[in-house]
């Protein structure tokens, strides 16, 4: 029997998914690699290393300008691919990193989150009212069941939340009201 070996970002989406990657982070490390790879020619990637992928994020903080984070992001596909899918670690990688700005956060007044949370009705407003007050995810949010929801002890139990980590956060008590009406109001598709 005549077995193809796969392509090779093929192999590289099977190790992500191997090791529980979320599917954004699938497609943000497939992206660079194949980034990394136009930009050496389409040379193979076996065929590189290490002086290859501090010349690729060299240009991307100098000539493209990009973020440090943006960077970054770049280098963690990378060492990924290296570490993981070829397994040939690379080590240190010694290369020039772009700036990181110094950003204070932006957090909004108490009056600013009215008035935002005012031009809100209905489920959205239950949702602004939530990632408000339980500092959740718009996602963590979206994919909240009833089972991960007590309101006896005030908590939300977030399932497979940021980096497939489980967590607990506060059920406001000003949203316990519209989220019990809204239950009884909604159908049960699972819980």
């Amino acid at each position: 029997m005549n077995q193809k070996k796969p392509k090779f970002l093929d192999q590289v989406r099977e190790t992500i998914r191997l090791r529980n990657y979320s599917y954004r982070t699938e497609k943000t490390y497939i992206s660079w690699i194949k980034r990394f790879i136009l930009f050496h020619g389409k040379r193979h990637p076996q065929e590189m290393g290490k002086p290859e992928v501090e010349t690729f994020l060299k240009e991307l903080a100098v000539q493209r300008n990009v973020a440090a984070s943006t960077q970054n992001q770049a280098l963690s596909a990378l060492l990924f691919l290296y570490n993981d899918v070829l397994d040939r670690p690379i080590g240190y990688v010694d290369v020039l990193w772009a700036k990181k700005p110094k950003r204070l956060p932006v957090v909004l007044t108490r009056a600013e989150v009215k008035a935002v949370l005012a031009q809100l009705n209905g489920t959205a407003l239950l949702i602004g009212q939530l990632l408000y007050g339980s500092g959740l995810r718009l996602l963590e949010c979206l994919r909240l069941r009833v089972r991960e929801v007590d309101f006896g002890q005030g908590l939300l139990i977030v399932r497979d939340g940021k980096g497939q980590k489980d967590r607990t956060t506060t059920l406001p008590r000003r949203v316990v009201p519209s989220l019990q009406a809204h239950l009884e109001d909604t159908p049960s598709l699972t819980d």
